[in-house]
């Protein structure tokens, strides 16, 4: 065995299981597999050109060095990013624990009670620090958190408003620029009008719906907002503020003075930099937008003993079921970083919280003191974290950074300084001192023991907050470290079996992938600081962007969106921005397969297109003549066909390049959805069938780990015509010549993720990235061939082959008295979560192995649903006291003085003698979704509540 080979490491099955398995499915050879597999006319014809793989070690030498060419220097930009202190406990236990990056959404309660309460804790959090109602799970970053509370309360307004068609929407001036690029790009294809301006001089005209302020402002001011909101509410406009997360442990709650829709980041938290993400934004507003809010929401229910369980609430809102109806596309979260910052919390409590806040404005009043006694005139009347210093800021920046320190230069005559959490008192008097060389004077030594918080009463908060029992518990290492693990127990991951998700690609994450997170040369770096003090990440960055671009037979890439709806919208905004420069700003229909994924629909509402749904057949299939007869009846205003390939019902169509050839006939471009990405690489690629855009999800092809529901990363890859229009940022500059604004927040969106991408490829190569997708098609047919006879595979190609992924059919099983649901439940039993669940057809699964599980393990997970199969043979619709019905079995049904049921305890809780091994134990019944529904309940209990059980 090759041990340098990562190849080996990544890949499951060994060359031995080979022999076996091409047996299984009757074939002669991997080759034969593939051309039975994929249609001969886009199988490519030549290798990709991609660099010889590197080992794992000569990886490690590899990033540390490149890691070396990033100047980690003093960075006080601010703009929404600070550097943050992350508690090694929470590192350790959370960040670098593959029990929690490798857990995927929680959409099966019962295997993630752990990660659900970690995400309550972080909306009860949200909610406290907001003076809000209701918070969600977190969104992508604080500038489409705030792209979202405008298309929020868009959707939100009166009848009246909507009959009269109110469409603008202020924002304040002293807005992050970043979100106000975002803001324009979310406003034009929905038709808001954006008026930009000081809002102590707004004229509250009813023209208006809504209304965003930024608090403390751009400027580091803190304005008192009570007289805006209150006159804007008496035009019935409604307000969304962006707000620091830090500062509202120190100033007014802007629930206090009755905003309508919060957010911002909790980067803050505890969250490293990395060059502009992962970060997870916050979003909170009155429960009576509870079914508007974006995103997911956690809520308290019960489950089928009446016990408290946890589960995503109000599931309605996801957009596989809203689809063209839906606001929004935003079907992702943050909810590795979400978690540690709701964990920097509980580890914090209140106390903590206000001596960090209390710190940093102690600190930026004695530096604001100290600067002023050097002449220089600070401009801020009110501040928490920043200041604003008239000076020439060429001479401040030529001595500061001489120095190694990043002030923010908003323009020639002002320097802007954030201070942090991680600011010392030896990193003040070199502020000061840099100060002081440019007016040529002494500056005063600042020491901590004149500290003072300079906050004035009509803006200090004055409302508690992190009452709750778990941010009052946890403090010492000790306890935090066991908390976490106790949380850990109750979810499973890719730590414990595999999870063949249909469509999500839950593949190895490999332990030499995730090692340079950790790197503070990765993680300190602020993404607006000048780009060659990041030419590790510059490099990085430029040789994945080369990398993608080959593996789609592209012209170019942006890795700015940071998720993968995100990549759907931006696609589909750059072909806008392409027909838009060719005077075609009439194209605006979009055709989407009935089959397609449902952020599809959804993006393209966003994007300002009229969605046309194309006809399937009854092989599932894209019905080409309905498609052609639907192309043609548009053409003169088609915009876009969203497609996604293989199919979603997991088959490679052969009519592919027909169909694209059909969109370009008749003036559309053609957009590839990349989720199933992970059965084309190195063997076929978008650009061979035809599409001119395509989006790739980084968190499924190119092994970032999906973190329990996010981070994700979702690049778009574009054809030589589009290559113009790739989305820019207002700071940093990125993207085309004619760049369409900003998509996310950070001019790369989440760099530091993009990393284990980098990683996966470059220790890959050419050859490997081949095999894992030559091994996940053939893993997908193993499973197939050895569950025929037991399950009906609903599709398969002209051949009779899956592609990566198979859906199984079973509705038949209604006749037992078995839905899909009650096969998901009992794999918990065997220790498996359950593949994808009634998408995309109702009463199916749809099954994904990948490349890196084993044989043993597909053979332990092929034995589970053979075995279930024999139980739903032996169900009776008549009697629903079976197995199945009663699945999941928790330890306590087990170990319970009392067993009331017509099976054994070994029968439900050991069913095959693999199991005893390796057992895992749901810690609550079936969850009872429609009674946390009806009793909304999103965040922890209050103290009273403990209490009283004393």
């Amino acid at each position: 065995m090759k041990t340098d080979s990562f190849k080996l490491r990544h890949i499951g099955p060994s060359e031995k299981d080979l022999t076996t398995m091409l047996n299984t499915i009757k074939a002669d050879s991997m080759d034969q597999l593939i051309h039975e597999t994929i249609p001969d006319d886009i199988l490519l014809k030549a290798p990709l050109k991609l660099d010889e793989a590197m080992s794992e070690l000569e990886y490690s030498a590899h990033i540390q060095k490149l890691a070396a060419k990033n100047k980690v220097f003093k960075t006080f930009i601010g703009l929404g990013y600070h550097e943050a202190s992350l508690p090694a406990v929470i590192q350790r236990n959370i960040l670098e624990n593959p029990g929690w990056y490798t857990a995927y959404t929680p959409y099966q309660a019962e295997i993630a009670q752990g990660r659900l309460e970690a995400l309550l804790n972080y909306q009860t959090m949200v909610c406290d620090l907001t003076g809000m109602e209701l918070a969600n799970a977190s969104l992508l970053d604080e500038s489409t958190a705030a792209a979202e509370a405008m298309t929020m309360l868009f959707a939100v307004r009166s009848r009246t408003q909507k009959k009269e068609n109110i469409h603008k929407f202020f924002v304040s001036e002293e807005i992050l620029p970043q979100t106000l690029s975002l803001l324009k790009t979310r406003a034009i294809p929905l038709g808001i009008e954006l008026v930009v301006g000081d809002h102590a001089k707004f004229d509250f005209s009813t023209d208006f719906y809504g209304a965003i302020l930024q608090y403390p402002g751009v400027s580091g001011q803190v304005f008192d907002y009570a007289a805006f909101v209150e006159k804007a509410h008496q035009s019935e406009i409604k307000v969304a503020v962006a707000a620091d997360i830090l500062s509202l442990v120190a100033l007014k709650s802007p629930g206090s003075f009755d905003a309508d829709v919060v957010v911002g980041t909790t980067q803050r938290f505890g969250i490293p930099l990395g060059y502009g993400g992962p970060h997870a934004a916050y979003f909170a507003t009155r429960e009576e937008y509870k079914r508007n809010i974006p995103g997911r929401i956690i809520g308290v229910t019960q489950d089928m003993n009446g016990n408290r369980a946890l589960r995503m609430a109000l599931q309605t809102r996801e957009q596989h079921i809203k689809r063209d109806k839906a606001t929004s596309n935003i079907c992702t979260a943050q909810v590795l970083l979400a978690v540690m910052a709701g964990m920097y919390a509980v580890y914090h409590g209140k106390d903590g919280l206000q001596y960090i806040a209390n710190k940093v404005n102690a600190s930026t009043n004695l530096l604001a003191n100290a600067i002023e006694k050097l002449g220089y005139q600070q401009l801020n009347t009110v501040f928490f974290d920043t200041i604003r210093i008239k000076a020439n800021a060429t001479t401040i920046k030529d001595i500061a950074e001489a120095q190694e320190v990043n002030f923010y230069y908003p323009d020639a005559e002002t320097v802007s300084i954030s201070l942090n959490e991680a600011t010392t008192i030896a990193d003040l008097n070199t502020i000061v001192s840099i100060f002081a060389q440019a007016a040529g004077k002494e500056g005063t030594e600042i020491s901590f023991s004149d500290t003072s918080v300079n906050i004035p009463y009509a803006v200090k908060r004055n409302t508690e907050f992190l009452t709750n029992e778990v941010f009052n518990t946890y403090h010492s290492e000790t306890e935090l470290m066991r908390y976490i693990k106790k949380l850990e127990r109750k979810d499973l991951s890719l730590n414990h079996s595999m999870i063949p998700l249909g469509s999500c690609t839950m593949k190895l994450n490999a332990a030499s992938e995730m090692l340079p997170l950790s790197n503070p040369q990765w993680g300190n770096i602020h993404p607006m600081v000048p780009v060659e003090q990041a030419q590790g990440y510059q490099e990085v960055l430029k040789k994945l962007e080369d990398q993608l671009t080959e593996i789609t037979g592209f012209s170019g890439t942006s890795l700015q969106p940071n998720s993968g709806a995100q990549g759907e919208f931006a696609g589909l905004m750059v072909i806008r921005a392409y027909h838009e420069s060719r005077g075609d700003h009439h194209r605006n229909i979009c055709l989407i397969p009935s089959s397609a994924h449902g952020t599809n629909p959804a993006s393209a509402v966003m994007a300002g297109m009229k969605v046309v749904v194309t006809k399937a057949t009854e092989e599932g299939n894209i019905d080409v003549e309905d498609l052609r007869e639907k192309a043609e009846k548009y053409k003169d205003n088609l915009s876009a066909l969203m497609v996604t390939y293989p199919s979603t019902h997991g088959v490679y169509e052969s009519a592919i390049k027909e169909i694209t050839k059909i969109i370009h006939d008749n003036g559309g471009q053609v957009y590839m959805d990349g989720a199933n990405m992970n059965a084309q690489v190195g063997l076929t690629h978008p650009g061979a069938i035809g599409a001119d855009v395509c989006h790739l999800n980084l968190h499924k092809t190119f092994a970032i780990p999906h973190g329990g529901g996010g981070p994700g990363v979702g690049p778009i890859c574009v054809a030589k015509q589009l290559v113009p229009f790739l989305p820019g940022n207002p700071v940093i500059t990125t993207g085309g010549d004619q760049a369409i604004t900003a998509i996310s927040a950070a001019p790369w969106g989440s760099a530091l993720a993009c990393l284990i991408s980098y990683g996966y490829i470059t220790m890959l190569g050419e050859e490997g990235l081949r095999e894992s997708t030559e091994y996940a098609i053939l893993n997908a047919n193993y499973i197939k061939e050895r569950l025929d006879g037991h399950y009906s595979t609903l599709y398969s190609g002209e051949r009779g082959r899956a592609a990566h992924e198979m859906i199984i059919d079973c509705r038949p099983f209604k006749t037992h008295g078995i839905e899909v649901t009650d096969i998901a439940k009992r794999l918990m039993d065997y220790g498996f979560h359950a593949p994808t669940v009634s998408f995309p057809v109702a009463g199916t699964i749809m099954i994904e192995p990948t490349e890196s599980e084993s044989k043993a393990e597909l053979d332990r997970f092929c034995d589970a649903m053979i075995s279930i199969r024999q139980e739903i043979a032996e169900a009776s619709a008549d009697n629903p006291n079976n197995v199945m019905k009663n699945a999941p079995h928790t330890m306590a049904m087990l170990t319970a003085d009392t067993w009331d049921f017509p099976y054994t305890r070994e029968q439900a809780a050991y069913p095959l003698s693999y199991v005893a091994d390796n057992k895992f134990w749901p810690t609550v019944r079936r969850v009872d979704d429609a009674y946390g529904d009806r009793n909304l309940i999103c965040t922890c209990a209050p103290i009273e509540e403990y209490m009283e059980e004393v």
